[in-house]
């Protein structure tokens, strides 16, 4: 299996600390996200990564070069236009000709990769997403499951008296080829916004809640920064 990961946006709500860089290039324990996210994903088997690019590029290239180091095959595809999260795929049709994973990486991910690829290939739909139960759900993409695990509803950052989940979209996602051809190839397109509240319904997604061993830190504000940062620190000091 294939990978792309998402690092091309510039993350202007965390201010000055990515004046000078991407979002995932923040340290997290002194090594970049996106390091961590690279040999968490070679960890798993996934060696084979696509990363987008757009802020700042050159500071990953340097890092990442070609992925040895790390464990991986890196390609590298360069968005002078920002193309939002679903339509970065579109510029990879070719390259993606096998079940892929869509990784936001700007996420720090302690999960079982291999288990949500496994419950992906057993539902045999158009895509899996994860999801992770969160109290405060306003700020994420919220999800409704059927009893079979399969998504009936989507909406994207639902005000409060919108919310009916508190299981909200993790960044990582696997979906068949077949769907990069459903992908807009004339207007940025986000997973959130723009796909998956129509797909809920005309596609076979399903849902894979991560159980309470897995973990996700997202990096959002400064705020979640410095949250996760504390909480890495802490997880590693007792692990």
């Amino acid at each position: 299996m294939k990978a792309l990961v998402l690092a091309a946006g510039e993350g202007r709500r965390l201010g000055a600390l990515t004046a000078d860089r991407p979002k995932p290039m923040l340290p997290i324990g002194g090594v970049p996200v996106l390091e961590r996210t690279l040999r968490w994903l070679a960890l798993h088997g996934i060696r084979q990564i696509a990363i987008n690019l757009h802020h700042q590029p050159h500071t990953i290239r340097a890092h990442v070069g070609d992925g040895r180091p790390f464990g991986v095959q890196a390609t590298y595809s360069l968005e002078p236009r920002l193309l939002g999260t679903a339509g970065a795929v579109r510029p990879l049709a070719r390259w993606l000709d096998e079940p892929f994973l869509v990784v936001y990486g700007d996420n720090l991910f302690e999960i079982d990769l291999t288990a949500f690829i496994a419950s992906h290939r057993r539902h045999g739909g158009d895509g899996t997403i994860a999801l992770h139960h969160r109290e405060d759900p306003t700020a994420s993409g919220i999800a409704a499951l059927d009893g079979e695990g399969r998504l009936t509803r989507f909406v994207e950052k639902p005000s409060p008296d919108q919310v009916f989940s508190h299981w909200v979209s993790a960044g990582l996602m696997v979906w068949e080829p077949r769907v990069v051809a459903d992908i807009p190839t004339t207007i940025p397109c986000d997973w959130g916004r723009d796909l998956l509240p129509q797909w809920a319904t005309a596609k076979r997604i399903y849902g894979y809640q991560l159980p309470p061993t897995d973990r996700i830190w997202w990096m959002d504000t400064p705020e979640d920064y410095a949250r996760a940062q504390a909480a890495f620190a802490a997880t590693a000091h007792t692990s």
